[in-house]
């Protein structure tokens, strides 16, 4: 199951959504007049400018968000945290909200620099109570990130109520690729680039999930470690939110499906989990397209009911396999 065949059958599992994503949309794209044609250049110019960055986005965004769901499920030791159960991706629009407010001619990386640090901020408030809380069942983990996000999701609202923002922190917090174009996707590669870093410290990260003393007595810096994972999982978070919204339950589904199939083990679980990630997401994407086709409902919602569904699946198998 998790040799290199399997891997190669995911592969073209992947590439076939790909080819599916990009001859999707309301507008026709003939592959004929690609090759040729009155409307050669307009089809090139739908290929270019619209279908191909859409399925890289989101091939991307799928990659990079599950890999900063395993990194945290890892440093935090419970297979029921994620970014968006951690307060991470709350706090991530906390971020690009203030931001807003103070400077609005801000570039769009310097808005992903704030939503970064703002999302890291958050994570570590977020671990400094877990310190702090009795965690008698693996539950309350998840429990508090959500009660945390909730908190700064409401005065995030409140804000941007008194300042008549809600419309804009409504598409900030709606996971929606309709509007990705050439130009406006690029800082995902960022994400992308940091899940790839993940994976050269695999090792390191999966003796980190081993506990803070194992770490330490292997001469690992532990402290330092989790900062780093914390990094790239808040970077991760802040450039899906600046570019296409809030993606929920991907960190919690991938992460734990590959785990059932392959165990703790990151350097064996990252490209797994990154070509899964991508599969899960363009998957939802595809349906909410032709489920109303021409028009589409937001990959958040599509992503929100299956991922519940799917979630309540997997804990139902991890409770007969600890039964």
């Amino acid at each position: 199951m998790g040799g290199w065949g399997g891997l190669a059958a995911v592969a073209a599992l992947l590439l076939l959504l790909c080819a599916a994503s990009v001859s999707l949309g309301a507008g026709q794209l003939s592959w004929a007049a690609l090759w040729g044609g009155e409307d050669a250049e307009r089809a090139w110019r739908l290929l270019m400018v619209s279908r191909v960055p859409r399925t890289l986005a989101l091939l991307l965004a799928g990659m990079s968000l599950a890999v900063a769901g395993l990194i945290m499920q890892m440093l935090v030791r419970n297979r029921y945290v994620e970014p968006t159960t951690a307060g991470t991706v709350e706090s991530a629009t906390l971020g690009i909200l203030v931001i807003t407010l103070l400077a609005p001619d801000t570039p769009v990386i310097g808005k992903m620099l704030t939503a970064t640090g703002f999302a890291l901020a958050g994570t570590l408030l977020f671990l400094a109570l877990l310190r702090r809380v009795p965690l008698r069942t693996p539950f309350i983990v998840p429990l508090i990130g959500l009660i945390l996000g909730g908190v700064i999701h409401a005065a995030t609202t409140f804000v941007a109520y008194r300042y008549d923002l809600l419309q804009s922190l409504h598409a900030w917090t709606t996971g929606d690729f309709s509007g990705v174009l050439r130009g406006r996707y690029e800082l995902l590669w960022i994400g992308f680039g940091l899940a790839c870093a993940a994976y050269l410290a695999a090792d390191r990260y999966t003796v980190a999930g081993m506990g803070r003393e194992f770490a330490s007595n292997l001469g690992l810096n532990h402290a330092r470690l989790t900062l780093a994972g914390l990094l790239i999982v808040s970077a991760i978070s802040a450039v899906v939110v600046v570019t296409a919204g809030g993606i929920p339950f991907l960190g919690l589904i991938v992460p734990n499906a590959v785990s059932l199939m392959l165990g703790d083990n990151m350097r064996r679980s990252i490209p797994w989990v990154a070509a899964l990630g991508g599969i899960f997401v363009l998957a939802c994407d595809i349906i909410g397209r032709l489920v109303i086709h021409p028009y589409e409902i937001p990959i958040g919602t599509v992503v929100g009911v299956l991922g519940s569904i799917l979630f309540l699946c997997l804990l139902r198998t991890r409770r007969n396999r600890l039964a």
